[in-house]
Formats: structure tokens, sequence, C-alpha cells
């Protein structure tokens, strides 16, 4: 193959697509279009002479070739990211506040990815639940929040809307005559009280099985079997089942995702959109032909 130079941001926008299986996620992390970004990425696969990726209507995949290419991609975007930011004269610090019931447990993942993104920001990080982190975004001790709100707000883009299930190791055995027992996050957990308000209105009878400090805890504690745990259906772990209208428990309605940001630097937003990209639930696509 004849030596090629790589665009910088053809590669960037591969990145993005393989990260985030999406070419509608890719582009608005990138603060660009669906089909800017298919362009691009056509023009580095005929660059290179190889099929990055594999276009159907709802996910993207790599190919064996886009896998062997993930890795360089990622180097090259690093050093790019450092020699914007040589001459920089100072790091920008941004406050950031995550709800693990907005995230679940994939938040060390996303926050690497973004580090990686923008080297020149300082992401100062709390994890608190939801009502502890618009508290704190309300006296400006946070520049971005994602939460996860049961009921009305004062701002905030919402990035999606999600209902919850009851959902138990897939081996749970129910047990009528006993209290449910109930695994949750800590006391200040908006969907605790939610399952709890549920289950006190449905008069059935409940039991603290398991009070967890992080989502991880909960879902080990699920999955080994300790209990039931409310939770929404795109957070639900491997090996567990919904066992709500088969256990006869109440439903629990649906609450939003929402993103609150008062952050105005171009690094710092270039932050924000990819929070809102990485959560924002995929949109269908039309699939893209392949490079020839």
């Amino acid at each position: 193959m004849a030596t090629a130079s790589l665009d910088i941001e053809a590669v960037s926008a591969f990145l993005r697509t393989a990260e985030l299986a999406s070419f509608t996620r890719a582009a608005e992390a990138l603060g660009s279009t669906q089909s800017l970004v298919s362009t691009r990425i056509k023009r580095l696969e005929s660059s290179l002479g190889r099929l990055l990726l594999q276009r159907h209507p709802r996910l993207v995949r790599l190919t064996p070739e886009g896998e062997r290419f993930l890795p360089a991609a990622r180097e090259l975007m690093a050093a790019h990211g450092r020699a914007l930011s040589a001459f920089t004269d100072a790091a920008e610090h941004v406050a950031l506040g995550i709800s693990e019931q907005a995230v679940g447990p994939d938040i060390p993942t996303v926050l690497a990815r973004l580090g990686a993104r923008e080297p020149g920001l300082v992401i100062s990080l709390r994890i608190e639940p939801s009502g502890a982190l618009e508290r704190a975004f309300e006296a400006g001790e946070l520049d971005v929040a994602l939460i996860r709100r049961f009921g009305p707000g004062r701002s905030g883009e919402v990035l999606c809307e999600e209902g919850f299930g009851w959902f138990a190791a897939a081996n749970q055995v129910q047990r009528p005559l006993e209290p449910l027992p109930l695994v949750t996050l800590v006391a200040e957990c908006g969907l605790r009280r939610l399952a709890m308000d549920a289950l006190a209105q449905a008069r059935l009878p409940w039991r603290e099985a398991f009070i967890g400090g992080g989502m991880a805890a909960v879902m080990a504690a699920v999955t080994g079997g300790l209990g039931v745990t409310p939770l929404a259906t795109r957070m639900a772990p491997a090996g567990t089942v919904d066992v709500g209208p088969a256990w006869g428990l109440p439903t629990l309605g649906r609450s939003e995702v929402v993103l609150r940001s008062q952050v105005t630097t171009p690094r710092a937003r270039a932050l924000v959109r990819e929070l809102a990209a990485a959560f924002r639930p995929q949109r269908r696509v039309a699939p893209l032909e392949p490079s020839s």
C-alpha cells in the first residue's frame, strides 16, 4: 500500500464511532453531523485501503482491521491532544458530579476516555445521590452534573427517559410468605425511596437484605442472590431477570437521566458533549454502504 498521511479529524471520527458504537453519538460528541462523520471515516478507510467498520441499521461494529487500527488511533489522538496543549499556560479544572443510578458502574471507563480526549482538563469528581448533586449544582459547587430525576426540575438537558424493573438473579426463588428481600443503594437514593413507597402502597412486606455504598456492590449482591433490586433496565447486570410481573410487584414508573452544565470554555463544552453522547440512547440510522 502506498504511503499515506492520516487526517486527524477522520481518525477522531473513527475513534468516537468505534467507542460509542454509533454514528449519531459520535457526531454529537464531535459537535458535527452524522453525514460528515460517515464521509470522513470512508475517506480514512479509502486512504488505508481497509474496511474499519461494519455498518448495521442500529449498530456499528469494528471489523478485524478496525480492531487492529483502534489502539494506534487512540495513541495518535492522545499525542495530538498533548501537542495541542503544549503551550497552554494552565490546566483547566472542571467539577463533575455523577449519580451512579444514572450512569452505573462504568464511570471509570467513561472518565478515562474523557481524560484521554482532553489532557488539559483536570476533572474533580463527586459520586453522590442525585438529590445531593442537584443541591451542589445549585450552590455553584459543580460545573457539570449527570443525575437521575424522578420529578420536575429547574433545568437540564434530558438525555433519555427510562423505565424500571425489579431485578434478581435468574435462579432466585420467590418466597411469598416471607418479606421481599430488598437490595438498594444508600438511604438517600431516590430510587430506593420510590421502591419503598411503591411496596408500601401495594401493602407488600419487605426487609432490608443489603444496602450498598455503590452500584458495583449492589449489582454483586443481586447477582449473588441476596435479594431483589429496583433498576433501570439498561443497567441490569448480566445473569439477572426482571421478576416484577411474575412476582406481582408494583410498577415503578419512569424517570429521566438529566445533564446539567454551566461550563463556558471550548474544552469543557467538548467534555459535556462527550458525556451527553455516551448516555443518550441510540437512534435508528440507515445502513451505510461500505467503502470500496
